[in-house]
This record gives structure tokens, sequence and C-alpha cells, in this order.
């Protein structure tokens, strides 16, 4: 009886643990206790029994993407590459930080048609210059870009400090800073990190994170033009993430920047570098032809004619390139000016210490690259008001000081 008496009370005070500890699992927050689903752990690894629960967003976020779909796994990307430090997080070896080269390990035809780009080293250099590229990467992005690297740092970007530099101008710029393990850029920009999107990329907004404002005012002028118009209508029917090389005008009957940029529709040509359909330097002072003018415009006109007759391009692509001609003596007037302010003193060699340069900066800089690019892109108030009637009259005003006496 008293051996009875014991193992009962053991029994009960074990149950009465077993209990409690039910009880106290249940009133324990969801995320601490869920576990992934077996299809998660398939996709992601042990990876997702953290994440899952620390940082559940993106495991969410990955879940959605078509690396998930493929077996792509969290070590597949964020195991270390050449060069890249390592670290041990909780026995597995990771890269510190994840650059353009771990995409470009399965992603390597869009990795080096990327470095032919302007979005590569020549984005980085147009506020830094030189001074964080090896010998290397300045004689890879020169060959491409003449002059993108080899150039003074940006001075309005001096001027506004490293406050501005580091929250406004490298927030785009970097799409094309020099990594430290040797590589350029980085693909997140405009894919994002864990959803690697293609759907994402095609949009719009995507490239108006950075191709907006007064300097280079693309997706206004997209978004006023007949183009943004009828994809703003028709946005619900869009199949935006159909692989590239089986992309449609069925897929994608209205174009977004990346259409006409970047995609290949029915079996066109995909490119990760955005300077092959590129006819002129319109972000130029004065516009001149790219060296790959003729081959580039007809690149494009390619891509028109999934939409339009050969003659409407062809009309369009003449006027286009009448405004930049207007545009061009329009500024070319005002350069003819400074210089000669310049020359006789009247201004200072030293760069933005004089309200008229910063007026000759605004004219070329925002008014002549908006009437340039409204003028490519179907805008006609960036033509006309945003562009043409700023220039003519901050010509007025130079003409005056011009006219002025010392």
């Amino acid at each position: 009886m008293r051996s009875f008496r014991g193992v009962f009370i053991a029994v009960v005070i074990a149950a009465a643990i077993v209990l409690a500890a039910f009880i106290l699992n249940s009133r324990r927050p969801r995320s601490e206790v869920e576990q992934p689903a077996p299809a998660n752990i398939r996709a992601s690894g042990k990876c997702a029994e953290c994440h899952e629960r620390e940082t559940a967003a993106i495991v969410h976020e990955y879940e959605m993407s078509k690396h998930a779909a493929a077996g792509v796994t969290c070590l597949d990307c964020h195991g270390a590459a050449d060069n890249q430090p390592k670290f041990d997080h909780r026995g597995f070896v990771m890269a510190k930080s994840l650059s353009s080269a771990n995409c470009a390990r399965c992603h390597a035809t869009q990795y080096r048609q990327f470095l032919r780009s302007r979005h590569a080293a020549p984005s980085w250099g147009a506020v830094s210059g030189p001074r964080d590229f090896t010998p290397e990467q300045i004689a890879a992005a020169e060959q491409y870009h003449p002059g993108s690297i080899n150039r003074p740092a940006n001075a309005v970007a001096m001027l506004e400090g490293p406050t501005a530099i580091t929250g406004g101008c490298s927030k785009c710029h970097n799409v094309g800073k020099p990594n430290a393990d040797g590589s350029i850029g980085s693909c997140t920009n405009c894919h994002a990190r864990h959803t690697a999107s293609v759907a994402l990329a095609r949009l719009p907004e995507t490239c108006g994170q950075c191709h907006m404002g007064p300097d280079h005012s693309q997706i206004e002028i997209y978004h006023e033009s007949k183009h943004g118009v009828l994809f703003n209508a028709q946005r619900a029917t869009m199949r935006l993430d159909t692989p590239a090389r089986k992309l449609t005008a069925r897929d994608m009957p209205v174009p977004t920047c990346a259409t006409c940029h970047m995609s290949g529709l029915e079996g066109q040509n995909v490119t990760h570098d955005m300077s092959e359909r590129l006819s002129w330097y319109l972000f130029a002072e004065i516009s001149g032809k790219r060296p790959n003018y003729a081959q580039a415009q007809a690149n494009m006109k390619d891509v028109c004619l999934k939409c339009h007759t050969k003659p409407r391009i062809d009309l369009f692509f003449t006027e286009a390139e009448q405004q930049v001609a207007a545009t061009n003596a329009v500024v070319q007037q005002a350069k003819t000016l400074m210089d000669g302010l310049h020359a006789s003193g009247r201004l200072t060699p030293k760069p933005f210490d004089e309200p008229l340069e910063y007026t000759y900066f605004n004219m070329w800089h925002y008014d002549g690259r908006t009437s340039k690019h409204g003028a490519f892109m179907g805008g006609a108030d960036f033509v006309q008001w945003h562009g043409n009637y700023e220039l003519v009259s901050k010509l007025t005003e130079i003409q005056h000081a011009a006219n002025a006496h010392p």
C-alpha cells in the first residue's frame, strides 16, 4: 500500500507539472510557440525556424518569391562569396553583408550587362569622382562611359555637405557604389531583398524612387504621358511577374520604364544595360549623340513597333530631336555669356559662390534636362512650362546680368 501511494503521488505531481506547462505555454505569444510549416522548412532550411519568430516579415516575403518556388535557400544567397568577410551565425558561416557579387553567382549575365550601364560605377562616380574605385574598376567604366569616373567630386554635393550626401545623394547613387568584395552596386535597389521581384522592378514607381524631381523628372513625365495614364488604368490586368524571356504584349500591353529600356517583348533582347537603347546624352549640359547612336535608336524603335507604326515612331523621334537641338541652342547662348563673365573677371573662378551661377546651373541641369526628357517621353507640360518657359526666363536673367555695367 505504501508503495502504491508513492507511485500515485508521483503520477499526480507529474500530471500537474505537465498540465501547468501546457497552461503556461498556451499563454506565450504565438510568435514564440508556432513552428514554421514543413514546406517552409524544406524551402529555407533551419533559418526559418528562428526567423519565423524574430523577423517574420522577411520569411513571408521570401515565401512569395520566385526564389522560394525554385528551391533557392537562404544560404544560397547569404553564404559568403569570394573576398567577402564571413562570420559565424548560430553555427552557419555567413557573409557579413551581401552585394551584387552574391547575385552574380547565379545571374552572371545580368551582372555583366549592369556593369556596362550608367547605373553601375558612373552612378557613384557622379557624386564622389574616382576616389572610391580601384584602377581596374575605373578603366572598365571609362571604357563604356568616358569621363564618368575620372571627374572631380560633385561640387554641389560638396557644398551641401556629408549629411546631405549620406541622406540624399547616396541613397540613389549607391546603386553603383563599389563594394568591399570588389563588386559594383546593389541589385536590391530595384528588386528588393527577399522578394527578389521582377514585378517590382517593372513598376514605374520603383524607377521613380530615384528618377524623379527637378533634375530628372522621368516618373512625373511618365505619369503625365499617355503611357502612364493607360498603365494606371490597366494596372490590374498586367502580368508583371512574367519571366523576362517569355514576356509578351498580352502580359504588358502598356509599357513601363523597364519595358522600353530593359525588357524583351516577344523574343526581343533583354538587358540590364539601360544604355543599349539610349541614343542621346540627355543629361548633359549640351546634349550630344552617344557613340552607339544609330544602333541604340534602332533598338528603342524596335520596342515601339510593338504598339506603333513606323511613320508615327519616326515622326516622334524627329520631333524629340528637334527639341534637343532647340534646348541646346538656348543653353549654349547662356553658356557663352557665363563663359564671358568668368573670362572678364565679373564672376569669380570659385564655383557656386554667386547667385548667377545657380541660375545657370538650374537652367541646364533642371530645365534643359526636363524639356529634353519630356520630348522623348511624351510629357507636353514638361517640354513647355517646366522646360522651355524656364529656359527662356533664366536666359533673360543671364542676358540682363551680362549687359549690365560692371
